[in-house]
């Protein structure tokens, strides 16, 4: 089975490149999101993980990024403002157009949250925001660092320590902060909204998530995270604000689901001796059915494709048919594809690139042919899209293969 996966990417941010993951499903994404983080939080800091694998098994892509001057990502924090960060989000919305698709849904955690609900409008192609205990106006971070803001404002920048680490915060932060106001942007928003705030909540208080949801018209829901903390520190308070969002994004965003009456099981493949030769088998998949079989050299009877053979063909399909679905939803000019395939055995220290450095690996050759009035740009993009279909995936990826033996019927 190909599993979901994540990504390290990096794109242009306000003032330099951002440090990102890309979490994928586990087959081709239905939708993608972006996900904002926590003030002088990161991508990687509790509750985003477990929101984005949510998503993924539902089949949404998630983008979450360090905003400038955090984590990984290039620039200074002391000269980042809301602005800026509005500035990233809107970069990280035209990486994804750019490279798949705009983001549907905007997630955002605390300053993360407001960052969306003000950078939305931004991005038409988003059809809902969610926010988790976010401010309803930037300026209620300055009590963060209340007993510092006499310094900021006479010395013009102060180092203020957060969460244990300690930041230089200027007086165009502050300033930057009292110029944005929500409201306009929250009541012209025209999108669903989800807003969830704990009553607890001794970072940002429970009336913030007041004013965001007064403020908003509808479709808009409110869901309590009950004792949870700002940061969702505990595991089952963010699974359970996973799960409250991606049952509230399925009435907005396009899901896998099949009604019960359509739904089908995954189909067994069996293989069994046919009696026909020393090595031809019989395959059954469903209503299909198959030949496979050794050549001659080897004491077979040439009667269908090799095991090898079959592999090969599984991802040359795999391969074609991903290229059709990514060409189509571009709308680029791929009249049709082709992919020869070639599989053989070489010694491991003919291969620089590999880390296997003994014995024999496998080495598969795989010559990809686009027909069509495709430019430079889009066939680069379509060979570096046939390394993502789920068999390609699954052949570089750790598979379990697990045997147990039955009684013959």
């Amino acid at each position: 089975m190909v599993r979901a996966h994540s990504e390290k990417i990096e794109f242009v941010g306000s003032q330099g490149n951002l440090a990102a993951r890309l979490d994928f499903p586990a087959e081709e994404p239905l939708a993608f999101a972006l996900f904002a983080h926590c003030f002088t939080c990161g991508k990687d800091l509790v509750g985003a993980p477990k929101l984005a694998r949510a998503l993924a098994r539902m089949g949404i892509a998630v983008l979450r990024f360090d905003f400038t001057g955090l984590g990984h990502s290039e620039g200074e924090f002391a000269n980042t403002n809301f602005s800026s960060n509005i500035e990233d989000l809107v970069a990280a919305a035209n990486y994804l157009r750019r490279e798949h698709r705009a983001p549907s849904l905007l997630v955002g955690h605390s300053l993360g949250g407001a960052a969306v609900l003000a950078a939305a409008g931004r991005i038409p192609e988003a059809r809902a925001v969610a926010t988790l205990g976010a401010p309803g106006d930037p300026s209620h971070v300055k009590r963060l660092f209340a007993d510092r803001a006499q310094e900021i404002e006479q010395a013009g920048e102060a180092l203020v320590e957060l969460a244990g680490r300690r930041f230089r915060i200027r007086r165009q932060f502050l300033e930057d902060l009292s110029a944005h106001k929500l409201r306009d942007a929250i009541a012209s928003l025209r999108k669903a909204l989800l807003v969830m705030h704990a009553p607890m909540d001794s970072v940002v208080g429970i009336d913030n998530a007041s004013e965001i949801f007064l403020a908003a018209k509808h479709p808009k829901s409110f869901v309590s995270l009950d004792d949870a903390d700002h940061l969702l520190t505990r595991r089952s308070d963010a699974e359970y604000a996973a799960g409250v969002l991606v049952a509230w994004a399925r009435r907005y965003l396009p899901t896998r689901e099949v009604p019960a009456k359509d739904r089908e099981e995954p189909r067994d493949v069996v293989v069994g001796e046919s009696g026909e030769g020393r090595f031809q088998q019989d395959v059954r998949v469903g209503p299909h059915r198959l030949v496979a079989d050794e050549p001659s050299s080897v004491g077979g009877d040439d009667g269908g494709p090799t095991p090898y053979e079959f592999l090969l063909a599984g991802l040359g399909a795999c391969t074609t048919m991903t290229l059709r679905m990514y060409a189509d939803r571009k709308g680029w000019p791929l009249e049709a594809s082709e992919v020869r395939l070639r599989h053989q055995k070489i010694h491991a220290r003919d291969c620089e690139e590999c880390e296997t450095a003994t014995g024999k690996i496998d080495d598969i050759e795989r010559e990809i042919n686009l027909r069509g009035p495709l430019d430079a740009d889009q066939r680069k993009r379509l060979l570096e899209i046939a390394d993502r279909c789920p068999v390609h995936r699954t052949l570089h990826s750790e598979v379990r293969v697990r045997s147990r033996g039955v009684d013959a019927p």
